[in-house]
């Protein structure tokens, strides 16, 4: 975490000169954070290399956000050809830390949480956004059997996986082409921060956004990889967006939920399985068990039922998560 050499001079061309800068974080991307510290003023540097990272979608999707009233960093200053980025602080109460400390908490967090989806929701997705369509889900749940597989030695049945996807997904990308909404992609309680004298939730990690079905966020929010969530507050919380968004039928709602709640967490099965092999990040395997678990309550669905049959046929159980805690030990 050394800061870029481009730093200091970038600081300085924006009315930083001089000023401390601190490691702050890293993530599953080539993107770096660090804190900036001018006397009591404090901002936020991204480090986005270009010939990995691009900081175009960042500012693109943020200016759309900020326009429709919602929270993310507002950029103070930007360099493009450095990938080099100056974002206003949000301090440092992520949702998923805070709510550790402070479990007392969290029914009214995620209640924030579930009503920036609603209204965003209520709003069609911006013009320039790209489509979650089925070819991005398709390329999505191919990490499963591109990594997730022959980590854990399983010959599987490609041809016949891309076509229980195909028949189980149909219906929602059909609803995601005809109503289509921002998706944030990656909205859960480590992008969301709780900020200091306001009940609106701080946006983090959304330049990937794309235009598609409004259940899609909901799931990454309450199946979140990360940290546990009660199945009655999932309910309670999924009842809520129903309500907030108007859903005219919450049957087909929840069906949409489910397999999009299964294509995210197949696809994350795959994700963290390549975080370990390629990036040797080993920690993301001690996830893979609580996304498992996800994973087969979305499968219990009767809209899954092509797919259920083929991890039912594939993929064995003691190459589910009980192989990830043996792995993880």
């Amino acid at each position: 975490m050394i800061p870029p050499a481009a730093a200091p001079d970038f600081l300085a061309a924006h009315g930083w000169g001089g000023a401390e800068i601190r490691p702050l974080a890293g993530d599953a991307s080539f993107r770096r954070y660090f804190r900036v510290h001018r006397g009591d003023d404090t901002a936020v540097l991204m480090d986005a290399p270009p010939e990995h990272e691009d900081v175009g979608p960042f500012l693109k999707v943020a200016g759309h956000l900020l326009d429709r009233g919602f929270l993310p960093p507002r950029p103070l200053a930007v360099d493009r050809e450095r990938g080099l980025l100056l974002l206003e602080d949000f301090g440092d109460a992520r949702v998923g830390p805070f709510l550790w400390r402070h479990p007392g908490h969290e029914r009214e967090i995620y209640e924030s949480a579930v009503d920036i989806l609603a209204a965003l929701a209520s709003q069609p997705a911006p013009a320039d956004i790209p489509p979650y369509d089925e070819a991005a889900m398709a390329r999505e749940a191919a990490l499963f059997p591109e990594w997730y597989a022959p980590a854990l030695t399983l010959e599987v049945d490609e041809a016949g996986y891309r076509a229980a996807w195909q028949r189980t997904w149909a219906e929602v990308a059909a609803e995601a082409a005809a109503n289509p909404v921002m998706v944030l992609r990656d909205y859960h309680a480590d992008n969301l921060m709780v900020l200091e004298g306001r009940r609106e939730l701080g946006l983090l990690d959304f330049q990937d956004a794309l235009a598609g079905h409004s259940a899609y966020d909901l799931v990454s929010l309450l199946q979140d990889a990360r940290r546990d969530i009660a199945p009655a507050l999932e309910e309670e919380m999924l009842a809520r967006f129903v309500e907030k968004a108007e859903i005219a039928d919450p049957d087909r709602f929840r069906a949409h939920y489910e397999v999009l709640g299964a294509q995210r967490n197949t696809k994350i099965l795959g994700i963290f399985t390549r975080l370990w092999k390629r990036d040797g990040k080993g920690h993301y395997l001690d996830f893979q068990p609580r996304v498992w678990g996800y994973l087969e309550r979305n499968l219990a669905h009767p809209a899954l039922a092509p797919v259920k049959d083929w991890f039912d046929a594939n993929v064995p159980s003691d190459k589910r998560a009980a192989a990830w805690e043996a792995t993880r030990a």
